[in-house]
């Protein structure tokens, strides 16, 4: 099933599409693994799942398409393929586009990627698609409906949340149909933003992306991989549970969903959560959402 679909039901149902995010094998995960994984997510009721790409060199980006297939196919939830632009050729595209199709998978998530070693934002940007709006017409050509990112605090790379905003209405312009935001923690950023967008002249769906922080390592890995802004009570929570691990991850999934039921009353297009591969914070995440709305 398409993603616009989705969304345009939900729209007519007075829903909120809650998705989940997975990434392929890489390290010590096996397929096998990886299929549990997304076995346990979808007996959740998701309606849809999406799978990470890898360019950059850890090996997974080839499960991609397999595992998107695996989700829709066999376990009959809908599946998101994630596609990154950075270093891809022409030629790489039609081949990714032909393995997306023989693996019957109907949305993808068009994304510029992290760059790879060696490579700066300079060299990225004389690539065949440079940006992510780049590689949105020739996949809405080749038939899929296709989404990108957004970023409620600015990308990381432009310091100027406005044209944040408007490289955001050039992926719509482009073909994109649905928008997934870049993880935040404080929804207060994300409702500024919807209103940029609103004005913006931003039509499209976009649904909120939530990871929760589950260790000090991680959170600070993810302000400096996305420029996400830490919040008071965030900083209190680290502080606070500096040596006790265990408290800290329970105390991010709460926070976390704390989010999530107050994106919901403030009716964001959808929901999706940054499962990091961990039904349990998903399984937190709906159980949240359902008896917010219970």
């Amino acid at each position: 099933m398409r993603v616009d679909d989705i969304f345009a039901r939900a729209r007519t149902q007075k829903t909120q599409p809650v998705s989940f995010e997975m990434f392929p094998p890489k390290g010590e995960l096996t397929l096998e693994q990886a299929r549990d994984v997304a076995g346990e997510l979808a007996a959740l009721g998701p309606d849809f799942i999406s799978v990470t790409y890898s360019a950059g060199g850890s090996g997974n980006a080839g499960a991609t398409a397999r595992i998107a297939s695996m989700i829709s196919h066999e376990l009959d939830v809908p599946s998101v393929a994630h596609l990154t632009c950075v270093s891809l050729t022409h030629d790489d595209l039609a081949e990714k586009i032909n393995e997306l199709k023989r693996a019957g998978v109907e949305n993808v998530l068009a994304l510029r990627g992290d760059l790879p070693a060696g490579v700066d934002a300079a060299q990225a940007a004389t690539g065949a698609f440079p940006f992510a709006k780049d590689l949105i017409p020739e996949l809405v050509d080749a038939g899929f409906c296709v989404g990108a990112a957004a970023y409620p605090e600015g990308h990381i790379d432009c310091d100027d949340l406005a044209r944040s905003v408007e490289h955001l209405k050039q992926k719509q312009d482009a073909g994109a149909s649905f928008f997934v935001t870049q993880l935040f923690f404080d929804n207060e950023y994300f409702y500024r933003f919807r209103e940029l967008a609103d004005a913006a002249g931003i039509s499209v769906p976009v649904t909120a992306g939530i990871m929760p922080f589950m260790s000090k390592q991680q959170i600070s890995r993810m302000v400096f991989m996305c420029g996400a802004s830490l919040p008071s009570p965030v900083i209190k929570l680290l502080a606070r549970y500096e040596n006790d691990p265990v408290s800290l991850r329970a105390a991010g999934i709460d926070y976390a969903c704390r989010q999530l039921e107050d994106l919901a009353s403030h009716g964001a297009d959808g929901l999706h959560v940054y499962a990091m591969n961990r039904p349990e914070v998903a399984r937190a995440a709906m159980s949240a959402l359902r008896g917010a709305a219970a």
